[in-house]
């Protein structure tokens, strides 16, 4: 058995890397030390920390240690270790989406131009990323067919053309119609293009289009006005960063809610802003600036290939050189952390902060307001981001099952929906069965919150008075937890009427509250009365069609394939029924008559 206690004893004075592991053995948190004996018992020890990471240390069944030679080895030896496990308490990001670039292999003979969502450490050149991979189509649309560059993704030399060539869109290299010197001209000309200098490809384009104008040829003068605009959609100036000297910068914003962190990234290349990311980071509000940034960063750039020669952020960062260092391995050049004090290089760190506030603000929106609502009139202790709903169906105490729904951040989730067969319960008893389900779905997280149910909700919501409350929370008790349970009470017409606790008080909301609730409550129900049915016409339909002769898997399939269900095959005329292969006139009388009495 792992004694902590022994175990901290045994840490070496040493540099490396810390990992943190539950009762499961899952990588909870991965974090690097100058001294692997000091930093790990500070975990241990009552010192301030904040809520991640005590609620990080509640969970640590045992932890290991990979001993380094110096920081910037554990550095690198963290990075790739979150990259690769993705700890649940570590600073992750949420968008992991990949951006679309613009490739050229400048080591080949012929090079091409396409797009890739892949960075590579190949020397080749890589422009963007692009907001979408549409834009850069339009680019490289355009450079091809301007520059006659080849559309074959294998270059090999021919003895005949393709078709590109000869309608003009390729100047041939494959047949020797170009020589290599002047075919690099051209590669060199596009990248120029590529950087932003796109002052004279515009400018003959405009000529172009005007000699087209001119000579009543105005299909082809809109012709080449699409692709002006399309060279100005993904290269014209977004943002001018007239007074920066550095021509290769990216600038790091932060903006804090009650809900989540977000972070906003400029790019400025070529003294211009091309691009702007942000990325969503959660359960860390009550975690400080540096340290949120310090480990985005760390994240943003470890496969990164197209890192800038400065970075910039508002406020200093732990291990600034460190990662400088790192960053300057990575990039095979130097690469600088700035904190800019005035002028134009704070006023952009503020605009990616003000940024940053705007985008959070408009992501949450409505969501903000529904769970800051429900906070308060429930006062609860943290926010309500995840809230489970759970109602019973059954039929006379038969098929009796319960669906489950969530409400995350104050949006219905049909996604995280769950269905539950009762198991323990044969009769008609609702109370029973929520007690059933909600111990069978806590245990599932308990056991391992990474599976199909993921994390233990903040709160819960019952169909249901009293009682329903009652066997919720004897449940959760059964299990050691203390989770908030409320109930959904419905009027004489069956529409949601309040929330109550367990004292049966009434719980006053807004009415935009009262009608996501209701729609919350609606969809609760209907994921249980749709399983309930789904089981109930299975087992009616196998006791049915199973017991007319002459009707085997084969033709039952059929019919079901092709009515549906046994009310559609009723209301079916015989004739219909006997268009089904195998089933002749005399077979789907039979039939007719069988479901008639049934």
């Amino acid at each position: 058995m792992f004694d902590i206690e022994q175990e901290l004893k045994k840490l070496p004075n040493k540099p490396g890397v810390y990992i943190m592991r539950d009762k499961n053995n899952n990588i909870i948190y991965v974090g690097k030390a100058i001294s692997l004996k000091n930093r790990v018992r500070q975990y241990f020890r009552k010192t301030n920390k904040t809520k991640r990471i005590q609620n990080m240390v509640a969970l640590i069944d045992h932890f290991e240690y990979i001993v380094t030679d110096n920081e910037s080895e554990a550095l690198i030896l963290e990075c790739n270790l979150i990259k690769q496990n993705m700890p649940k308490f570590n600073v992750l990001l949420k968008d992991d989406k990949t951006y679309p670039y613009i490739k050229i292999n400048v080591k080949a003979d012929f090079p091409d131009v396409y797009i890739t969502r892949k960075v590579l450490n190949d020397k080749a050149r890589y422009f963007g990323p692009y907001a979408s991979s549409g834009s850069a189509k339009e680019m490289i649309d355009f450079v091809k067919e301007k520059f006659q560059i080849r559309h074959c993704k294998n270059f090999k030399y021919k003895n005949r053309a393709c078709l590109n060539y000869h309608i003009k869109k390729c100047s041939g290299p494959c047949i020797g119609k170009i020589s290599k010197e002047e075919y690099r001209k051209r590669i060199n000309q596009i990248i120029s293009l590529l950087e932003g200098n796109t002052a004279p490809v515009i400018k003959e384009l405009m000529q172009e289009i005007k000699e087209a104008s001119e000579s009543l040829n105005f299909e082809k003068a809109a012709e080449v006005r699409d692709k002006m605009l399309a060279i100005q959609k993904v290269t014209e100036e977004k943002q001018k960063v007239s007074n920066l000297s550095e021509f290769d910068i990216d600038v790091i914003g932060i903006a804090k809610s009650a809900l989540q962190v977000c972070v906003e990234v400029f790019l400025i290349r070529g003294r211009k802003m091309v691009e702007r990311h942000h990325y969503f980071l959660e359960d860390l509000q009550d975690e400080s600036n540096s340290e949120i940034i310090s480990s985005f960063i760390k994240q943003y750039y470890i496969n990164n290939m197209l890192i800038p020669n400065k970075i910039m952020i508002k406020e200093q960062i732990e291990d600034k050189e460190l990662i400088e260092n790192w960053l300057s391995l990575q990039a095979d050049k130097k690469v600088e952390i700035k904190i800019p004090q005035k002028g134009e290089k704070l006023r952009l760190v503020e605009m990616a902060e003000n940024n940053a506030q705007i985008t959070l603000k408009n992501k949450e929106g409505e969501k903000y307001s529904t769970i800051k609502e429900l906070k308060e009139v429930l006062h609860l202790d943290k926010m309500p981001r995840k809230i489970e709903g759970y109602d019973i169906s059954n039929l006379s105490g038969e098929y009796i099952v319960s669906g489950m729904c969530v409400l995350k951040d104050g949006e219905i989730n049909k996604s995280l929906s769950r269905k539950f067969k009762i198991k323990s319960v044969l009769d008609q008893d609702d109370p029973k069965c929520m007690w059933e389900v909600i111990k069978r779905r806590l245990r599932h997280s308990i056991e391992n919150e990474n599976a199909g149910f993921g994390t233990l909700p903040d709160v819960i919501f019952v169909d249901g008075g009293i009682t329903q409350i009652h066997a919720a929370k004897q449940a959760i008790a059964e299990l050691n937890l203390s989770i908030p349970v409320y109930g959904m009470v419905k009027d004489g017409k069956h529409r949601t009427r309040a929330l109550i606790d367990e004292n049966k008080n009434e719980i006053k909301i807004s009415e935009n509250l009262m009608n996501k609730i209701t729609a919350f409550q609606d969809c609760i129900h209907d994921t249980a009365i749709s399983y309930h049915r789904k089981l109930r016409d299975k087992q009616i339909t196998n006791s049915v069609l199973n017991k007319i002769d002459g009707i085997g898997e084969a033709r039952k399939n059929a019919l079901l394939k092709k009515f549906g269900t046994i009310s559609n095959i009723k209301k079916a005329s015989i004739n219909e029924i006997a268009q089904i292969p195998g089933i002749n006139t005399q077979l789907a009388q039979k039939i007719k008559d069988m479901l008639e009495t049934t």
